[in-house]
């Protein structure tokens, strides 16, 4: 396999990784859970996986690479919510175990997910990419965890509060004490996911350099800051 090739797999499974966990985090979020007495939406579960993987495309393809994939993403959920709008106008069979009221209930409410996931998402993937391009420039190839961590602390209280204001404050579903406490329990579980992500960002970082090449990771992150 040619040197090209492999960047090529590395960039696909890195997008596959992103899209699916992102899409995830759509259906999921419609859903509350509450663990040691705090309350979350579930879709904070894969969303962390997200920005891993968005600095790893950050660090190794630079900044056209993620903003490529965040509109390619943001169209996948745009996709999805057209879909769930016609499914939930589509009548349940007499026999079907999800009645159209429990699949109007979860899939409705996913709606307003998405159109506030687009939105949040859209801002904070711009907020990271700069961010993270910011430490990057300042402090060259080191301190990934200071790059990676970074971005990821200032996106995520983007994406946090504007997500959860819009899906959860403008239809009814939460008092704003409510989405202030729901979302600050959830942007403190996003920072500790990060500082505990740290570990997992430079084993993936040595694993795509070992699986490239010193010589072929080199070009590519001297490329990435170079169209950055």
């Amino acid at each position: 396999m040619t040197g090209q090739n492999k960047k090529d797999l590395v960039a696909m499974i890195l997008t596959g990784i992103f899209v699916t966990n992102a899409v995830l985090g759509e259906i999921m979020g419609v859903k509350l859970f509450t663990v040691f007495g705090f309350t979350m939406p579930l879709g904070i579960i894969p969303w962390p996986i997200v920005f891993l993987t968005t600095d790893l495309i950050n660090e190794f393809y630079g900044k056209k690479a993620v903003r490529r994939l965040t509109f390619l993403t943001t169209a996948m959920i745009l996709y999805m919510f057209i879909i769930i709008f016609s499914a939930i106008h589509i009548p349940a069979a007499s026999f079907s175990p999800v009645n159209d009221e429990v699949f109007h209930k979860v899939f409705g409410q996913s709606l307003w997910i998405i159109a506030g996931s687009v939105t949040a998402f859209l801002l904070s993937q711009y907020v990271d990419v700069a961010v993270f391009w910011i430490f990057r420039k300042r402090t060259g190839m080191k301190m990934l965890w200071l790059r990676a961590t970074g971005s990821t602390i200032v996106s995520q209280l983007i994406d946090t509060f504007v997500i959860q204001g819009i899906a959860f404050v403008i239809p009814g579903y939460l008092s704003v004490d409510q989405y202030l406490s729901v979302a600050l329990t959830s942007y403190i579980y996003k920072l500790i996911i990060a500082l505990v992500l740290t570990p997992f960002i430079y084993a993936s970082h040595s694993m795509i350099d070992i699986y490239l090449g010193k010589e072929i990771t080199h070009q590519m992150l001297n490329t990435a800051e170079q169209e950055s």
